[in-house]
């Protein structure tokens, strides 16, 4: 379940549309708000599921979020600044529920407070222009702090806002900058299968597992290096 969290829903509500959420509080008012009326649809449905007389109308909104409240899926939260990144994690703390942030700019700041609470974070994108007062402090050394603090991450293109050719680059960069080189290449491979709840088909050559394969002729995480061979559900796809 996306959530925004920043600046993104004060300039598209606020700033375009002269409503609210026009400031960082009136969003997560708003969010808390919906998770409430959530809570509240989902209890008048379990206290009246044998008399549907009394049950609440159906509403669309309420049972999608019922799912997250249920845990079946988790907060999907964007959130650049530091403070939206623990702002967001309070919400999820407050209903009970689970949370990936999205992007994390500044989860570097706070990466002890993210290890500890255990969320994983979808990182980036890192190769980006600087064109908004919230990636103000992006770097590409954040993956090493991130690692080195022990926060669960999986590098993100954000494609198509930046292209998804650049993903192995900004795996190879974050290595330039002290990250272990296993640490990174599992940001592109098993890491993001984990945070999505697929690792038992994806991100890993495992028996069992899909075979979706890339071979190349030295280190993947080398952009000297290319690709020979793409294996997708164990059939040759391209052959150099």
């Amino acid at each position: 379940m996306k959530m925004a969290f920043g600046e993104n829903p004060m300039n598209v509500y606020g700033i375009n549309q002269k409503r609210s959420p026009q400031t960082r509080m009136a969003t997560s008012g708003l969010i808390r708000e919906w998770l409430y009326k959530a809570k509240t649809y989902m209890t008048k449905k379990e206290k009246t599921k044998d008399n549907s007389d009394n049950a609440p109308d159906f509403d669309i909104k309420l049972e999608a979020l019922e799912l997250v409240l249920k845990k079946e899926i988790p907060i999907r939260a964007h959130a650049h600044r530091f403070s939206d990144i623990l702002t967001a994690i309070r919400i999820a703390e407050e209903f009970g529920v689970n949370i990936v942030i999205e992007h994390g700019t500044e989860a570097y700041k706070v990466a002890e407070i993210i290890a500890e609470k255990k969320v994983p974070i979808v990182h980036g994108p890192l190769l980006l222009p600087r064109h908004k007062p919230e990636l103000r402090n992006l770097t590409i050394k954040s993956p090493v702090l991130l690692a080195n603090a022990g926060v669960e991450f999986a590098l993100t293109t954000d494609a198509l806002g930046q292209i998804i050719f650049e993903l192995p680059i900004m795996a190879s960069l974050s290595v330039r900058e002290g990250l272990d080189p296993n640490i990174a290449l599992r940001s592109i491979t098993i890491t993001p299968a984990k945070i999505l709840g697929i690792n038992d088909k994806v991100g890993s050559i495992e028996k069992g597992k899909d075979a979706d394969l890339l071979v190349f002729n030295g280190d993947p995480l080398d952009i000297r290096n290319k690709i020979e061979l793409v294996v997708i559900n164990g059939r040759i796809v391209y052959s150099e």
